[in-house]
């Protein structure tokens, strides 16, 4: 893959039209995840079976992500990624009108494969633009994907209280999908001069590093879905607070992610990423264990922050070197790692909860803080060739 030489406007433009896809799949998530409740009341599911639905998601975004690197490697990110913004805001509306279990399975399934294949095509074109601009921008688009689930989760949750709907909501809330999609093709950019070859070779250049950076996503997302499923729990049960007051771990660990996101491009570009990620990872490991060894719900929350901030530019800049180890596969190096990572995810809220079962939630939260110290001593993984211009 080869990048084509593009005036400062044209490449100002491609950021914003990139920044408008993380936004509108953001959103996508956001909004879905609000009304969660309201679909599994509507079809009268219990826990167990809406588990079950929700499985399509993640076997969707799974499969999507197996087949995406090479399509973008074939046909470029943006051919990739134009279509699955527009079927973005399609395949959300889909959950609301199923009829049964089933079709809630299959239309998630369509949902987490369209999100899946988004995703990854997205991070390979902010990759051709951070290497054209020749300086390190992958954290502001995850930080705008961040603020796009507030937005979309806020959406969701007001229109909930308005009674609307969640037919309704998901098509209020596809119309700005699509209308974001539209000013993003306007101005998106196709940076690769030809396409790679079809042949199959080695994707991002040796397997073993690339392997490695997979398995740093893998342990920073296993800390993700940590947070989010069992910091208000730890918070409650283990220290004693009230449910309202619970609640501020994850939200402080959700705001300092973002921030740190916002703030990681300059971090990046002045430490470089290996450093960058050495200190984010012992951020996050002292943040997680000032949480569980003070022993207080205010420490806690600060702990939760101080993780949240600790975690925010690591798959960010894990992503920037998987897609600059090998250009020409960009897209392939990308799906692998953002498929370990994604597994991470999934199986993070599950490790732990098992663990909790054998030696309780303190202990087995001290799990991803043991893992952050083990992506601070592995940065060196994140070595790649200097940006040029």
């Amino acid at each position: 893959m080869s990048v084509i030489p593009l005036d400062r406007t044209a490449l100002v433009r491609g950021r914003v039209a990139l920044l408008l896809l993380f936004l509108l799949s953001g959103m996508a998530i956001g909004t879905w995840t609000a009304r969660i409740p309201a679909i599994k009341q509507g079809l009268g599911l219990s826990d167990g079976q809406l588990s079950i639905g929700l499985l399509g998601i993640a076997a969707g975004a799974i499969a999507g992500m197996q087949v995406v690197g090479r399509l973008v490697d074939r046909y470029g990110s943006v051919r990739v990624m134009l279509p699955m913004a527009f079927a973005q805001g399609v395949v959300l509306i889909l959950p609301a009108y199923m009829p049964n279990l089933v079709g809630l399975a299959l239309a998630l399934f369509a949902f987490g494969a369209v999100h899946g294949t988004l995703d990854v095509s997205m991070n390979a074109n902010a990759v051709e633009i951070e290497q054209a601009m020749g300086r390190p921008i992958m954290s502001s688009f995850h930080a705008v994907f961040s603020i796009g689930g507030f937005l979309g989760a806020a959406a969701g949750g007001l229109m909930a209280h308005a009674a609307f709907s969640p037919g309704v909501t998901f098509v209020a809330v596809a119309v700005v999908i699509t209308a974001l999609a539209f000013w993003a093709a306007r101005w998106a950019l196709p940076l690769t001069a030809e396409p790679a070859p079809a042949g199959s070779g080695p994707a991002g250049g040796s397997h073993g590093m690339l392997l490695l950076l997979g398995v740093l996503a893998f342990c920073c997302m296993i800390g993700e879905g940590a947070a989010a499923d069992w910091s208000s729990v730890y918070l409650l049960e283990d220290l004693g607070s009230s449910a309202g007051f619970a609640a501020a771990a994850y939200a402080a660990f959700s705001i300092m992610m973002t921030a740190g996101r916002l703030a990681g491009d300059r971090l990046a570009a002045w430490l470089g990423p290996v450093t960058l990620v050495r200190g984010c990872g012992v951020l996050a490991a002292s943040g997680l264990g000032l949480a569980l060894l003070v022993g207080h719900p205010i420490a806690g929350v600060i702990g939760f922050g101080c993780f949240g901030a600790g975690l925010s530019c690591i798959v960010p800049q894990v992503f920037s070197a998987a897609g600059r180890r090998d250009p020409a596969r960009a897209g392939q190096a990308l799906a692998r790692v953002a498929s370990l990572g994604y597994i991470g995810f999934l199986t993070g809220p599950v490790l732990i909860g098992g663990a909790a079962e054998l030696f309780g939630l303190p202990r087995a939260l001290a799990i991803p803080a043991l893992l952050a110290l083990f992506v601070a001593l592995a940065a060196f993984a994140l070595r790649a060739k200097p940006f040029t211009k």
